[in-house]
């Protein structure tokens, strides 16, 4: 397997991110969920009456895990604080 999308990613490219009716989508589903495993960028899908969006299920569960750890106090600090510390100074043991 790959290695594990960032949220940081998918939200640089929702805003330029591939659109398609659901007329088209539904002529090339297949391809088209293959080309979002692949790529890891989400795909909008137009219709009618409303608009979703196509994302794979590992990137799904990556933003809802960014947006579950984001909403614990102190997380975002914690993590900030994490990505600064060089990987050499960083301990083994888990604080619990």
């Amino acid at each position: 397997m790959g290695e594990k999308p960032c949220l940081a990613h998918a939200i640089t490219h929702v805003l330029g991110m591939k659109t398609v009716t659901a007329t088209s989508a539904r002529a090339d589903f297949y391809n088209l969920i293959d080309a979002t495993l692949a790529n890891h960028e989400p795909v909008q899908i137009t219709g009618k009456r409303g608009n979703a969006v196509l994302v794979s299920e590992s990137d799904w569960r990556a933003i809802q895990e960014t947006l579950y750890l984001l909403n614990i106090p102190g997380m975002r600090d914690s993590i900030v604080e994490g990505m600064k510390t060089r990987i050499e100074d960083c301990s083994e043991d888990i604080d619990l």
